[in-house]
């Protein structure tokens, strides 16, 4: 039986280059990912009220001025869930952004595969400032599966009337999230937001 002896040395850097590698790996990295919930809808249709017409064109102005924790944020990459009979609501919200920033909108994944999106993110380079625009109701599921406290959002729901909140995760350099650095945002788009 033979047996080779590493150098202690060579052994650290080795395992340095190794975990540097893994760390470099991480697509999501040193990202932040932004997610809203598409504007205001009417009681019937698959479109956006007036209002929600408004607040999707307000959204280019949000998100290129939008600092994290004084930082710009850049948006590399923009989700929306795919359209359904009953909604197109989380692409028109975001149209008018990825327009304004010369990006294109990714619909592969339906309002319900949100953890097939958060495996797309986990496995594929998208940048280090994505948003993703969804439906209110699976958007507390979305947000737990890429790996925010389920405390997050008050009660685990999205509340039915609430249009102005922006929640922002911010991932450390292996990828993953970092809990006290997660929160709401209260966009103050249109009259009447939440303050």
């Amino acid at each position: 039986m033979w047996i080779r002896v590493v150098r202690p040395s060579l052994l650290v850097a080795l395992c340095g280059l190794l975990s540097g590698y893994a760390v470099a790996d991480a697509p999501l990295a040193n990202a932040v990912v932004i997610v809203i919930r598409h504007a205001e809808k009417p009681l019937e249709g698959d479109l956006l009220t007036p209002a929600g017409v408004a607040r999707a064109n307000a959204y280019p102005k949000f998100f290129k001025t939008l600092k994290i924790d004084g930082k710009p944020f850049h948006v590399d990459h923009i989700f929306a869930s795919t359209d359904s009979k009953k909604s197109h609501r989380p692409r028109l919200t975001i149209e008018p952004t990825a327009k304004a920033l010369n990006l294109d909108v990714d619909v592969r994944y339906p309002n319900k595969e949100y953890d097939a999106l958060v495996k797309d993110l986990e496995t594929h380079p998208y940048g280090k400032g994505i948003i993703i625009s969804w439906h209110h109701g699976n958007i507390p599921k979305l947000l737990v599966s890429l790996g925010a406290p389920d405390t997050l959002i008050p009660d685990g729901k999205w509340p039915d009337q609430t249009f102005d909140w922006a929640v922002a995760l911010k991932f450390d350099a292996a990828g993953k999230v970092i809990p006290k650095a997660s929160k709401i945002i209260h966009e103050h788009l249109m009259p009447g937001d939440s303050k």
